[in-house]
């Protein structure tokens, strides 16, 4: 992190704070590691209070400077009670990490319970982060950050979990108006990113595997990439990982996006018919 010409946000500043949801493992535990190691309070927020303690236990830092709030992000009462047990301690707060999330959800016409739990998670938490926290956040008139952790299947949203990809797709598209509408904002200093991992080894992927595949990345490295890329000011942070390059991720947006422009039929990548295209595209130097 000390290359030439690095530099951090100025919301990640030493006695500054940050509400991380989702922070009791995986990615949202390596920020607020990361967060904590530049000298932030933390705030973590996750359904389960015996992990959440657990998890401050793995924070580096004072036991004053870390707070557990239990919370079901998709209850906008647990958001506000959230936001107030952080102002209470803290007096103001400087990055909201909207990151829980679930999995699986269902197919176009299956899993209609899963569907519910994943779009109230996914989505509905992220929505009642941003209402319950950004006018606060926009009023104290100090640099702040809105990081939503989105994903690569709410942009290319390939077959399999329908449900997740529309949550996804979801967050990305409200992460955009935020952005938009906070630029707007007279004297506002608040800035939005939205956060799309790569394979990363997480909670959600874990039971699943036995032991980190090589292909994947840990928390740690999607949140190196998430202070650096939030240091640039970019708003769309898209990890790679091991097996996937950022040159990959952009020819397959690129070639989704153009299933509409192209008038094919949707999801072409994965369409029979498409398939020696594809391939031929992904191959060209361009």
């Amino acid at each position: 992190m000390d290359q030439p010409g690095f530099r951090l946000h100025p919301a990640l500043a030493a006695g500054r704070v940050a509400v991380i949801t989702g922070g009791a493992s995986g990615i949202g535990l390596a920020a607020a590691q990361r967060f904590a190691a530049l000298g932030m309070k933390v705030c973590l927020a996750d359904l389960d209070p015996a992990k959440l303690e657990e998890a401050a236990a793995l924070v580096d830092a004072p036991a004053d400077r870390v707070l557990t709030v239990p919370t079901d992000v998709s209850q906008i009462a647990d958001l506000q009670r959230l936001k107030a047990k952080a102002y209470e301690r803290f007096g103001e707060v400087a990055v909201l990490m909207n990151n829980a999330g679930t999995a699986p959800g269902g197919g176009p016409f299956d899993h209609y319970d899963r569907w519910r739990r994943v779009l109230e998670v996914n989505l509905w938490g992220v929505i009642n982060g941003v209402q319950t926290f950004a006018p606060a956040m926009i009023d104290q008139k100090t640099p702040g950050a809105i990081v939503n952790t989105g994903s690569k299947q709410g942009i290319t949203c390939p077959p399999g979990d329908t449900a997740y990809n529309v949550s996804k797709a979801g967050v990305k598209v409200l992460t955009e108006a935020l952005a938009h509408q906070l630029r707007n904002v007279e004297g506002c200093r608040v800035t939005a990113h939205l956060l799309v991992p790569g394979f990363t080894y997480t909670g959600i992927t874990r039971p699943r595997r036995d032991g980190k595949p090589p292909g994947a990345w840990t928390a740690e490295q999607v949140v190196e990439v998430l202070v650096e890329r939030m240091g640039r000011g970019d708003f769309y942070i898209i990890c790679p990982d091991n097996d996937v390059t950022w040159k990959m991720d952009r020819k397959r947006i690129q070639w989704a996006a153009e299933d509409i422009t192209e008038n094919r039929p949707p999801l072409s990548r994965w369409h029979p018919d498409y398939k020696d295209a594809f391939a031929a595209f992904m191959a060209a130097k361009s």
